[in-house]
């Protein structure tokens, strides 16, 4: 893999855990009413202000961690790289991430003849299916609350109780036929996972599939666990993964 190829691969790795992380404190989602019925919509309007409660209050409590972030990207089942980042929150309220150990090597990559030819078309029809998915899945991080009116309006968004975690779901957000589904622990008021189906061009062969799973802290504090970004055309996975928290010195 070239360089052009991992540097934007870290950057669109690095932007969806970041999104994922913050994505509900940026948007106002208990302004938008229901029209699926009234009980159904006045349920589903509890827990989306429950949900967004709930995680402007973790995340001040999130802000006075430090933890580490592991990265790795794999195309075909192959490790292409393995990156660990010191992670915390600055003044301004961003995060910062600070390289862990040595950087990777860099494998120089052919630039003459027919090899270098062939290898620069490889990296720009990979700059391109990169640029493609990052815009893609700033589509559905953070969410937009008018996609999820609109699908309620339209009798396309649900909520289904079981087992004390409420699963709002929600068909033909941006796309037709693709699907957001947020589940929250009713009990502990805690986001549990937020997951994402969806396509480039063809839904059967461009799906797109966004994994986020979370997890608590000892004192109740909810984190974002683990990322997975799945593009099976290209067979592209990366997997990021945060641990290790302990409160900021």
């Amino acid at each position: 893999m070239s360089r052009l190829q991992k540097s934007m691969i870290r950057r669109f790795g690095a932007a969806v855990a970041i999104l994922t992380c913050v994505f509900f404190l940026e948007k106002d989602w208990a302004q938008t009413p229901s029209t699926s019925g009234q009980q159904q919509g006045q349920a589903l309007q509890q827990r989306v202000a429950e949900l967004k409660e709930s995680m402007a209050a973790n995340q001040a409590k999130l802000r006075t961690y430090q933890w580490t972030q592991a990265t790795e990207v794999s195309i075909k089942g192959d490790t292409k790289k393995d990156e660990q980042f010191q992670c915390r929150y600055g003044p301004d309220g961003k995060l910062q991430k600070t390289p862990i150990g040595p950087p990777p090597e860099q494998k120089e990559m052919p630039t003459k003849g027919i090899k270098g030819r062939v290898v620069q078309k490889k990296i720009g029809e990979m700059k391109d299916y990169m640029d493609r998915l990052k815009s893609l899945i700033s589509h559905y991080a953070p969410p937009d609350p008018q996609k999820i009116q609109a699908a309620k309006q339209a009798g396309q968004a649900n909520l289904d109780l079981a087992g004390g975690v409420a699963t709002i779901t929600v068909h033909n957000y941006y796309k037709q036929g693709d699907q957001v589904a947020f589940s929250f622990d009713t009990a502990a008021k805690k986001l549990t996972s937020y997951n994402v189906n969806t396509y480039l061009d063809d839904p059967k062969k461009d799906v797109v599939t966004l994994t986020n799973q979370f997890a608590s802290l000892p004192d109740g504090t909810n984190y974002l666990q683990q990322t997975v970004l799945k593009a099976e055309e290209k067979q592209i996975q990366i997997t990021t993964t945060n641990s290790g928290h302990s409160p900021v010195q």
